[in-house]
């Protein structure tokens, strides 16, 4: 049975577009060498705020995450391409996560 990990990312204001372009742009290509498998992103259409980016990641263990979250999080070509996204400021103000166990009627195992 995977875990997930649900990540909410709640941008600056007004900096949301430049999250998702980071993700399209690096983050995506960089999780794909480090064997990090998306579960899905999703924008907030209804809700407290429409400036956050929620995703989910799918694990194996928190032994996979572990290893894997870290060699990606040490990347310098991640280190290098956040700092060039963020050279006019701060894109994300906070992140929430949760590791998530899917129940026995779960649609998503």
């Amino acid at each position: 049975m995977s875990i997930y990990e649900i990540r909410v990312y709640r941008c600056v204001p007004g900096r949301l577009p430049n999250l998702l372009k980071r993700f399209t742009d690096v983050t995506l290509s960089l999780w794909d060498r480090h064997g990090i498998r998306q579960a899905g992103f999703f924008t907030t259409l209804v809700g407290e705020s429409n400036q956050e980016l929620t995703y989910l990641l799918e694990w194996e263990s928190m032994a996979e995450r572990e290893a894997k979250w870290t060699a990606f999080s040490t990347d310098p070509v991640w280190l290098a391409a956040r700092a060039e996204t963020e050279k006019d400021g701060q894109i994300v103000a906070n992140i929430i996560n949760q590791f998530l166990l899917p129940t026995a009627f779960s649609a998503v195992k």
